[in-house]
């Protein structure tokens, strides 16, 4: 009897520690509740080329929450909000904050998942997705970013910034900054490279102008290496000596007897 109750006393001793254990584990594996910069920093997180505005049609997340009366509005902390119909002609300014380890990873509020390295944005109301340049009042440093999440919920606060567009911003020292966030017609706005030209024998007029002869090109058409200067020099003496042997046949010499006409006697 006493061997019984010690075996069973040593089995739930046995089953309390392995509990333990497992929600220790199970508590080291937690997200982390505090939001803040990645361990390791890219390189070149600087120099992350801004968001290219692209015409995209609406999402299905995020910009209609049921069929009542309310259904391009959501509640969050206790305050409803109204999705604007178009982003058309938008402009504001506020405070701008910014997230990052805490939502890496997680979904968006159209479907997406954050990536805090991409240049994206949070906003409360604007359409999903919309592009917004948006400008720092106090270095004039600006991004382009695509807004694609909810938030920020402060009262004071009226953009988001990902880890990255941030960074460009200037905003991770201080953690928020005044800003005005102006929204980006992707019909307008024309994104060019930094180094770009155009061929002249790519040019689309190219093929409507007829080349002019040069001294390259010889009576068959086709390109010949251009001459040196002796060569040219050499050439030059021979045109002007069959030029002057030219003129030495057709005009008499000096040396030669002028012919007189007979006379006629009468």
């Amino acid at each position: 009897m006493n061997a019984y109750l010690i075996q069973k006393r040593a089995g739930l001793l046995f089953g309390i520690l392995a509990i333990l254990f497992l929600s220790g584990c199970g508590a080291s594996f937690r997200p982390s509740q505090q939001d803040g910069p990645p361990k390791r920093v890219p390189k070149n997180i600087h120099k992350t080329p801004d968001a290219v505005p692209k015409v995209e049609p609406l999402s299905r997340h995020g910009n209609r929450y049921g069929q009542s009366k309310f259904h391009n509005s959501y509640v969050a902390h206790k305050k409803r909000h109204h999705v604007m119909k178009s982003s058309k002609g938008y402009k504001a300014r506020g405070i701008a904050s910014w997230y990052g380890t805490r939502f890496h990873g997680r979904k968006t509020a159209n479907g997406e998942h954050y990536n805090m390295f991409a240049m994206t944005a949070a906003h409360k109301t604007l359409p999903l997705p919309t592009y917004v340049k948006v400008t720092h009042l106090k270095n004039r440093k600006s991004v382009i970013v695509r807004v694609n999440d909810r938030g920020p919920f402060s009262e004071n606060r009226i953009i988001d910034l990902s880890y990255a567009a941030a960074t460009k911003l200037g905003v991770l020292g201080h953690g928020t900054a005044h800003v005005e966030v102006v929204s980006v017609d992707p019909r307008d706005h024309k994104h060019k490279p930094k180094h770009s030209y155009t061929p002249k024998s790519h040019h689309p007029e190219a093929a409507h102008c007829p080349k002019k002869p040069t001294a390259q090109h010889n009576a068959q058409g086709k390109y010949s290496r251009p001459e040196t200067g002796i060569s040219r020099k050499k050439h030059s003496v021979q045109n002007n000596s069959q030029i002057t042997q030219h003129k030495i046949r057709r005009t008499p010499s000096k040396t030669q007897p002028v012919q007189k006409a007979p006379v006629q006697r009468r």
